[in-house]
């Protein structure tokens, strides 16, 4: 039997990304450079046997693992699926704000002075998602119960589907704080993270019901596909 292996990827990057707004629920298509990093990324992942792909089920999430399934080797016989399950975290009303904003509500919230002291003090995702409900005026701000759920059973059920199919690689495009987060669940003394790059590659290793994180926000497969573009070029 194979290993079994998930490719967590972030999306690229997008509009809100790059205006720097909350996007969480709502939604931005990629920007020229964002697609131009998947493109790369796609090539580079391209002799990377996958058995399936998934994506979240929003259009970033899908625009990319687009990208990614049109530069390889095996897109033909590479089944695709989305998954509402693997989506970002919804911020209700501050869906759509700009982050700066989202940031000094939540801080202030939170008791801290910055988003750099969250990790500092140790601040868990459970408080994270409890400041956003508190914050969202809406009532649609997920809980932290609900937010974990839903992540873990989707990673975790792609993963058991693969590991039931003889193992193999599994391509999941994904989201930020939702791939942060699904690694502090597999790993709980690893502090809040905010700084995965849109494209870099997450690996974990999934055997006998049991996750181990194995990389973490890789670029090397951009790289590796950016430089093998510029020899064919030359």
């Amino acid at each position: 039997m194979t290993e079994t292996k998930l490719y967590l990827i972030r999306h690229g990057k997008t509009m809100f990304n790059t205006i720097d707004r909350v996007q969480g629920w709502s939604d931005t298509p990629l920007t020229p450079e964002g697609k131009q990093t998947i493109q790369h990324l796609g090539v580079g992942l391209q002799s990377v046997p996958f058995e399936e792909a998934y994506s979240s089920d929003s259009g970033r999430a899908i625009q990319t693992a687009k990208i990614i399934l049109q530069h390889h080797k095996e897109k033909e016989t590479i089944p695709f699926e989305m998954d509402e399950r693997i989506r970002e975290w919804g911020f209700g009303s501050l869906d759509g704000g700009y982050n700066n904003i989202l940031w000094s509500l939540l801080a202030r919230i939170l008791n801290v002075d910055s988003l750099e002291d969250m990790s500092k003090v140790s601040v868990s995702y459970k408080d994270f998602a409890e400041a956003i409900v508190a914050a969202d005026t809406t009532g649609w701000a997920e809980s932290y119960e609900e937010i974990r759920d839903r992540v873990w059973t989707g990673f975790e059920d792609m993963a058991k589907k693969r590991e039931a199919s003889n193992g193999g690689n599994t391509l999941i495009v994904s989201h930020g704080y939702t791939i942060a987060f699904f690694l502090s669940l597999i790993d709980t003394r690893r502090p809040i993270q905010f700084d995965l790059i849109n494209g870099s590659v997450t690996t974990v290793i999934y055997e006998n019901g049991k996750f181990t994180i194995d990389t973490v926000n890789d670029t090397n497969y951009i790289e590796a596909g950016r430089n093998s573009l510029v020899v064919h070029n030359h």
